[in-house]
């Protein structure tokens, strides 16, 4: 089954829009820390982390993550600073399993071509270079913009776990989604569509939503 040994995520994915960069290189977690302590409040207020009253913070949950075998990538356009991040986490290799999670877009990442091509690539790097069988999207069952973008992506829909987690001080029902790597071909070929630039007008607006590919 895997194509190569190890994880995904310590390596640089680079598209044509955005690169990813694991924070595990030099200066990319004290540059990444920086854009995000500066974003708002709301930005965290469905996942198990932040917001960060300063980078110590933020650099110290990248610590505790590192040392749970999460893998966080800073998503940057081409020589500019990082504008969100993403991570591969909660992997198995023995199963060809992993989840793309703890995404946090800042403002100039979301609702973009960058902020969907950032996760185009990491469900290449998984499903291609891998060669794993399944990648996990999972949310607070309250967050509706998260399953919006679950769905969108092409992750089908696979329940909701009740009670699943405690979380900052408050009950957490979970969904569940979940792409497997025979839906990868038919997916990839959707976003490739949907990222091409004959999809968008003059003024950079979507001709055809993504939705419409999958």
């Amino acid at each position: 089954m895997p194509k190569r040994d190890g994880v995904p995520g310590h390596e640089a994915l680079q598209g044509r829009l955005v690169t990813l960069t694991p924070i595990a290189e030099a200066n990319v977690a004290e540059t990444l820390a920086g854009a995000m302590v500066a974003e708002e409040a709301a930005l965290w207020r469905w996942m198990g982390i932040g917001p960060f009253r300063d980078e110590v913070a933020f650099l110290a949950m990248v610590a505790r993550q590192n040392a749970q075998g999460v893998n966080l990538m800073a998503i940057a356009k081409p020589g500019g600073p990082p504008l969100g991040m993403a991570a591969f986490m909660r992997m198995k290799p023995e199963h060809g399993c992993a989840e793309i999670g703890s995404v946090a877009y800042g403002a100039k990442l979301q609702r973009s071509r960058e902020g969907t091509e950032a996760i185009y690539l990491m469900l290449r790097h998984l499903f291609e270079d891998f060669g794993w069988r399944r990648a996990e999207w999972i949310c607070n069952a309250e967050n509706a913009p998260s399953a919006r973008a679950g769905e969108r992506y092409g992750f089908g829909y696979e329940g909701t776990f009740r009670q699943h987690r405690w979380v900052k001080g408050a009950n957490r029902d979970t969904k569940w989604f979940a792409m497997l790597d025979h839906e990868w071909p038919q997916r990839k070929a959707a976003f490739e569509a949907w990222l091409d630039d004959g999809n968008f007008d003059a003024g950079g607006r979507q001709k055809r939503p993504l939705q419409s590919f999958m």
